[in-house]
């Protein structure tokens, strides 16, 4: 239950978009960007929120969790009293675009007619991102350079 978790991150990195640190995330993604219900919803939430609790609770901190999973919240009561009073948040998601809207705090960016993403768009960001390490890698192979596996840095072939 953590691939939503895991593209959100990936989409971050790539996109070079810092995402809010005060969110929780669960939640499985499939292929065609569905986030679907997880097991041990409740036990999630309530486990964040106590830890939040704990640590002072901002009014900012809160849980991504599948929409398909609203039907089975059965939450203590100091949970829904702090939602009710706006010092935490269940923000239901589907799609995965709609949570890397929520965490990064930018709109996902709809693929338009031409093909393209608007500016200010994490997809944008993304697509634009993925052309400089296509760049990187054509200019790399023109020059007969190659990865090492175990490091960052190019190398020479032998």
């Amino acid at each position: 239950s953590a691939s939503s978790t895991e593209l959100y991150v990936l989409l971050s990195v790539i996109a070079r978009t810092p995402i809010k640190q005060s969110l929780a995330v669960t939640g499985s993604v499939n292929q065609l960007g569905q986030v679907q219900a997880i097991g041990g919803v409740n036990e999630k939430i309530e486990g964040f929120f106590d830890l939040c609790v704990a640590r002072g609770l901002s009014g900012e901190h809160g849980v991504l969790i599948p929409r398909a999973n609203v039907k089975h919240l059965m939450l203590k009561q100091a949970v829904v009293d702090a939602v009710v009073a706006g010092a935490f948040h269940i923000c239901p998601i589907d799609p995965v675009a709609r949570g890397i809207e929520v965490l990064a705090g930018i709109p996902a960016g709809e693929l338009q007619d031409d093909g393209s993403y608007p500016q200010g768009t994490v997809n944008r960001l993304v697509v634009e991102r993925l052309k400089e390490f296509a760049e990187a890698r054509r200019k790399m192979d023109k020059e007969g350079q190659r990865w090492q596996s175990n490091s960052r840095q190019p190398r020479r072939p032998r």
